[in-house]
């Protein structure tokens, strides 16, 4: 094999690899410390996420966090839905974790959403909701939950959840990224959109959702 060839194949090694390297560091990085608590403070130590608190200063009540002991306020679906990360639970810093809530009143509904950077895994804490998510090649993924159940929502797919209870539905959701991210559908075909007669006592989606959700390319 001559020079030229090894030279080649040295070019393909090292782009293989910076490409590698490229994919890892756009990834939630694993930690190197055991813990990374979130500071304000500016000009202390960065690992791979926000600031590190000091090691002398950091505490267990890094580690615990009451943002979702309760729902908040309910928007025009009548849903609320709370996302916590690391610059409101410092503990959770370099984990690559997130985690939320959502509270639906009855006929309420999640809106249409995606999280570009994670994986969500939802726990039912009460009620009874219908979970779902549009893969790309237009298949809709359903199931209704009861409490105690859990439902995974593959990274970016486009998904919402509708309480089908008589009473206020919880879930809980645990996010594989220390930032998630929310992307919503930007024109103003929304769910708003539906009647309800659309909704009520509908149990397939598919034609629905992929209507408003494929309709944002034209």
């Amino acid at each position: 094999m001559g020079m030229k060839s090894y030279s080649f194949l040295f070019l393909m090694f090292f782009i293989v690899a910076s490409i590698t390297n490229i994919q890892i560091c756009l990834a939630d990085c694993d930690n190197v410390k055991d813990t990374c608590p979130t500071t304000e403070k500016q000009g202390t130590l960065f690992i791979n996420g926000l600031p590190c608190k000091d090691q002398g200063n950091t505490s267990a009540h890094d580690f615990k966090s009451m943002e979702l002991s309760k729902a908040g306020p309910r928007d025009a679906f009548g849903a609320s839905v709370n996302i916590v990360n690391a610059s409101t639970f410092p503990g959770l810093n370099s984990l690559g974790l997130s985690i939320g809530r959502s509270d639906m009143e009855v006929d309420g509904i999640v809106n249409l959403h995606n999280h570009p950077r994670a994986t969500e895994m939802v726990f039912v804490w009460e009620g009874t909701v219908v979970a779902g998510f549009l893969d790309t090649q237009n298949k809709l993924f359903q199931k209704s939950l009861k409490a105690g159940d859990v439902f995974v929502i593959p990274k970016g797919l486009f998904h919402f959840f509708l309480n089908r209870g008589v009473g206020v539905a919880t879930v809980f959701s645990v996010f594989n990224s220390q930032n998630p991210g929310v992307g919503s559908l930007t024109s103003g075909v929304t769910l708003e959109s539906l009647s309800d007669s659309q909704l009520v006592g509908a149990n397939d989606f598919t034609s629905l959702f992929s209507d408003i959700i494929y309709s944002q390319k034209n």
